[in-house]
């Protein structure tokens, strides 16, 4: 929009500030696709290179990696989890499949330790625009696992400097909320 002297007008103060930085979303193995689409959806309508996330939780970042990308170190080195590697090679393929003729340029790291933390090293290191998780599922399985885990979303929501998209994963039921 342009004033009559065909000048830009000034930004306005306090109005939204350009995204600039890439989308950043947290996946996982047996993910409902619903988190990559709108991820994806985000970033191309903003027109963001989209950055897909796995943290392996059996690893930890070694000492000087300072968003969890760098290098990890495993938690056994004997491996109680020595198909890590071919957990992300497997995700990986499956999200390149998802996002195939999308039109959108994309990128996979695979993060080292638990994964709000990895998350949120990562997202300031990438000086990520957001932070797109999924919810945790309906289910007695994932509230147990929620009890004992905590949530990343809610975590990330809580402690970061960038906006967390959480994408509602799983039907909700509203006749369970009286």
């Amino acid at each position: 929009m342009s004033n009559p002297r065909g000048e830009d007008p000034p930004p306005a103060k306090g109005g939204p500030a350009h995204l600039a930085g890439p989308v950043l979303a947290g996946v996982l193995p047996n993910q409902p696709v619903t988190v990559i689409e709108k991820a994806a959806e985000v970033a191309i309508s903003a027109g963001l290179e989209l950055v897909l996330a796995f943290a392996d939780v059996t690893s930890f970042p070694a000492a000087g990696d300072r968003d969890g990308h760098l290098a990890a170190q495993a938690i056994d080195p004997d491996g109680i989890d020595d198909d890590a590697a071919a957990i992300s090679e497997s995700l990986q393929s499956r999200i390149a499949d998802q996002l195939d003729g999308r039109g959108v340029r994309w990128t996979f790291v695979t993060l080292a330790g638990e994964p709000a933390r990895s998350l949120g090293r990562f997202a300031a290191s990438i000086n990520a625009s957001m932070i797109v998780v999924g919810t945790k599922e309906h289910g007695l399985g994932p509230k147990f696992e929620g009890l004992v885990t905590g949530s990343v979303a809610l975590h990330l929501a809580h402690r970061q400097n960038c906006p967390v998209l959480m994408v509602p994963l799983g039907r909700h039921d509203p006749s369970r909320d009286q």
